[in-house]
């Protein structure tokens, strides 16, 4: 389905999809990223490698915050945007009829 063609609600189920990955990219960098902390923590201060690290950390956190806002936002949208079941029953009719 071509982008002009596609409902609000496909565009939003897109999105959805999209943020979801990233939620999961995010989620995985920051375990690592904090195990390597765990792991070396007394020696990035050593270095005065740990002020930074603990920011990105910070940031990565955030992130994933963030993620996880928008995600419940869009799900919200999305079931508002779900035709009455008689409608939709029809749209997927004619969207098989298409095929």
């Amino acid at each position: 389905m071509t982008t002009d063609t596609k409902s609000p609600l496909e565009h939003v189920n897109d999105t959805l999809a999209q943020l979801k990955e990233m939620r999961h990219y995010a989620k995985n960098n920051t375990e690592s990223l904090t195990a390597q902390w765990l792991l070396f923590d007394g020696e990035l201060k050593k270095l005065k490698h740990a002020d930074k690290i603990e920011a990105l950390m910070t940031r990565q956190s955030e992130l994933h915050d963030a993620l996880n806002d928008e995600i419940a936002v869009l799900e919200e949208l999305a079931v508002k945007l779900q035709p009455p079941a008689e409608e939709a029953a029809q749209a997927e009719a004619q969207t098989v009829s298409r095929r």
